[in-house]
């Protein structure tokens, strides 16, 4: 029989072997991150698309890692409560001196869920709050550096633009200098001179799909603008500035939940997140230290935001709005602007998936490039909510349709599996009040959506309206995920030509239909409800009624291609200024 560790040693032991863990992972994910530049340097799109999926499932085979090595540490002796206190204690104190110490407990966290099989959530065991009121270290130097522009314009600008080594010739650096120059006093008239005028940018580059960002501010005196310079490169190889970005709400859709994450080389993230949150003050913390990739900490930060909102508010939990899902039971805080997703316990007959297959495509979503069409979702497990915020029709309906997912204390709804998401007003509901102009923005957006997440070899299944939102800042985006596939696994077909009167009058399918075919000439009838919406959405979009549309989409992807997104409107683009 094997001789059991001796306890005293195991606290120490077992925090020393999570944090060696968690610098692994760390060290594996900033190597990612960093070849960031040379991927964007080589124009390699596709290592790019790779590399994001990669360093997503890297932390769960570091994690993987570490709980193995616990539990052969463990020798089956058992990691009661009193072990997790102690290990925490010891592991806050190895802590102390890491630079990116809140990514450190979240990490300690990961394991304990792991190791106790996501059970009670216990702040005497894990870090439900940081254990640190304010970061135990701070950066060496500041993470952004200061120019003035006032003197030579052209040249300070371009100094900016060239600070970062880059490996590429510029198309044209001089023009590219003007048109920063000339975006920026367009942007902000109120900057009636250029005396004590600078610009700040953080060091680290942000990266994401086939641009480069520059990240900053504008700062004159106790005035400050949010600034993001974005870098293309052409066919040539050229490097080339596409867009000045220096509105809060501009900038807030560059960061959106329904993006991809950057890439960013972080050392100290508590200090990035603060800067960001300056520039981005409607920004959860949450969400922007997901949108840099740190999305395992982003959930760290949603779960203490959560936990404040409560104590900070009173209003009940309900049903959300909209037309209820096959697949989901969805409920929201209204004051929190998040709804709660729940997968149900048993489907429409329509609906031929399976729970699994369920969590499989919202794991795809994660992955995949979202190109700004696809919202972000946390994934929780034994989620509490307190009762007394649950009416009993919730509760009740909680219990008709996810019977298994639900736990009833006397103080507490404990939910075992569910996802989190952005609150957006679902697009069929939008429709019925918007005025003529924001049913015509809302269609063209419907459908620019569509076509990018086609692009990007995503075919949504089910287009109804209703799976699809709209943000505060406009854009359209898809939320449904239950029946989302690749653009190529679908047979896009034309509707056969009736061969006899009894097959054109006839009222059930005459032809043979496989499982992945699709018509899209049918979408005119089941997409929208009314004529009108219908007619402008063909006007707007009627090349997606069309087989050949897809088919060509689906050439392209097999051929490699890979879009250009534009996070930012196309008016930014410094090209189109003379």
């Amino acid at each position: 029989m094997p001789e059991a560790p001796l306890v005293d040693e195991l606290p120490s032991g077992i925090a020393q072997d999570i944090l060696k863990g968690f610098r692994r992972y760390r060290n594996r994910f900033g190597e990612i991150t960093r070849d960031a530049k040379r991927r964007f340097e080589a124009a390699d799109w596709p290592a790019a698309q790779d590399a994001s999926a990669i360093r997503l499932e890297a932390y769960k085979e570091h994690a993987r890692a570490v709980v193995e090595t616990i539990r052969a540490r463990l020798r089956g002796a058992p990691f009661d409560h009193a072990l997790w206190q102690n290990t925490k204690r010891a592991y806050r104190e190895l802590i102390a001196t890491e630079a990116d110490f809140e990514l450190a407990e979240t990490f300690f966290n990961s394991i304990n869920r792991h190791i106790t099989d996501d059970g009670e959530i216990d702040d005497s065991q894990m870090f439900v709050w940081s254990a640190f009121a304010t970061p135990p270290v701070t950066p060496h130097e500041p993470i952004a550096f200061s120019r003035a522009l006032a003197g030579d314009l052209v040249a300070n600008t371009s100094a900016v633009l060239t600070a970062f080594d880059w490996h590429l010739p510029w198309r044209d650096l001089h023009l590219d200098a003007r048109n920063v120059l000339r975006s920026i006093v367009e942007a902000h008239p109120e900057i009636v001179t250029l005396d004590g005028l600078e610009v700040e940018v953080l060091r680290s580059v942000f990266y994401r799909n086939k641009g480069a960002y520059l990240v900053g501010s504008l700062v004159q005196g106790s005035r400050r603008w949010p600034l993001m310079v974005a870098l293309l490169i052409d066919r040539e190889g050229q490097l080339y500035v596409d867009a000045l970005i220096s509105d809060e709400d501009e900038l807030s859709v560059v960061f959106s939940f329904t993006r991809a994450y950057f890439m960013v080389d972080a050392p100290y993230p508590h200090a990035l997140i603060d800067y960001l949150h300056v520039l981005l003050p409607g920004k959860k913390r949450s969400e922007l230290y997901s949108s840099v990739g740190f999305h395992k900490h982003g959930k760290t930060e949603f779960y203490r935001g959560f936990l404040t909102h409560l104590t900070q508010s009173d209003d009940a939990f309900v049903i959300a709005p909209g037309i209820k899902g096959m697949v989901m039971t969805v409920f929201t805080l209204p004051s929190y602007q998040t709804v709660f997703k729940i997968i149900k316990d048993r489907f429409a007959p329509q609906k031929n998936i399976t729970r699994e297959a369920v969590r499989e495509k919202y794991y795809t979503v994660k992955t995949h490039d979202r190109v700004g069409r696809m919202a972000d979702t946390q994934e929780f497990d034994n989620f509490a909510f307190p009762r007394a915020r649950f009416s009993a029709d919730l509760i009740d309906e909680l219990l008709a349709l996810a019977p298994s997912s639900i736990t009833l204390t006397d103080d507490q709804v404990i939910i075992r599996h569910l996802y989190t998401e952005r609150l957006m007003i679902p697009l069929n509901i939008y429709i019925e009040s918007a005025s003529d102009a924001e049913l015509r923005e809302a269609l063209d957006e419907y459908g620019n959506a569509i076509k990018q997440l086609a692009a990007a070899n995503i075919f949504p299944g089910d287009m109804l309206l209703k799976n699809f939102g709209i943000t505060r800042h406009g854009r359209v985006v898809f939320y449904d995920y239950d029946e989302i596939c690749y653009l190529t696994d679908v047979n896009f077909r034309a509707l056969p030509e009736p061969r006899t009167p009894e097959e054109e009058m006839s009222a059930e399918v005459w032809f043979s239909v496989a499982a992945n075919d699709v018509f899209p000439e049918e979408f005119r009838h089941f997409l929208f409800g009314r004529r009108r919406i219908k007619q402008l959405f063909d006007e707007l979009h009627g090349e997606l009624f069309e087989p050949e549309y897809w088919q060509s989409l689906q050439r392209a992807i097999r051929d490699g291609l890979i879009m250009d997104v534009f996070p930012y409107r196309r008016s930014k683009r410094l090209h189109q200024i003379p």
